[in-house]
């Protein structure tokens, strides 16, 4: 799971993130992608890719591992008007629900299931199974759904309602 906003001078700005320029920001987090996803790995992007051009994104695409999905977020102009906004799937036995968007209700919370976001850059408090999954939460690498099963191992049910 990731956020990444591949090619974006001003995040390195505003979310004070440790890079000289966009060439190292981008080269640093597509070697830190790398070294943690296979070829075989599926990868949901929750939104905010990058907000260059189809152009410009297949250069990123063509250089991360895993066999990517991505969910439109604010930025995503380069995605088609119908790509989806949320995604849903039960993994083993536990159900996963992705969206750009922090959300404080979301399907099946109620029943424990996880709802993983971007958009926030870190900057909101978790709420109950919810987490922001954008690379500024996690040294700029992408979330395995192992170290996501465990980091919510264990916590409260968010989201009040069905």
């Amino acid at each position: 799971m990731s956020t990444d906003y591949y090619g974006h001078h001003n995040i390195i700005k505003y979310c004070d993130r440790p890079f000289k320029s966009i060439e190292e920001m981008d080269s640093e987090i597509i070697k830190r992608f790398n070294s943690v996803v296979r070829h075989e790995d599926c990868v949901i992007h929750a939104g905010d890719f990058t907000l260059n051009n189809r152009e410009h994104m297949q250069k990123y695409i063509t250089q991360l591992n895993g066999q990517n999905i991505f969910l439109k977020g604010s930025h995503d102009y380069w995605l088609p008007k119908n790509t989806p906004t949320i995604w849903e799937k039960k993994i083993e036995d536990q159900y996963i629900v992705v969206c750009h968007y922090p959300l404080l209700s979301w399907p099946r919370s109620y029943h424990g299931s996880i709802m993983l976001h971007g958009h926030s850059h870190g900057k909101i408090p978790p709420y109950g199974r919810r987490m922001d999954v954008g690379v500024d939460t996690n040294n700029f690498y992408p979330y395995s759904f192992d170290a996501i099963h465990a980091i919510m191992d264990g916590k409260e049910k968010g989201g009040e309602y069905e």
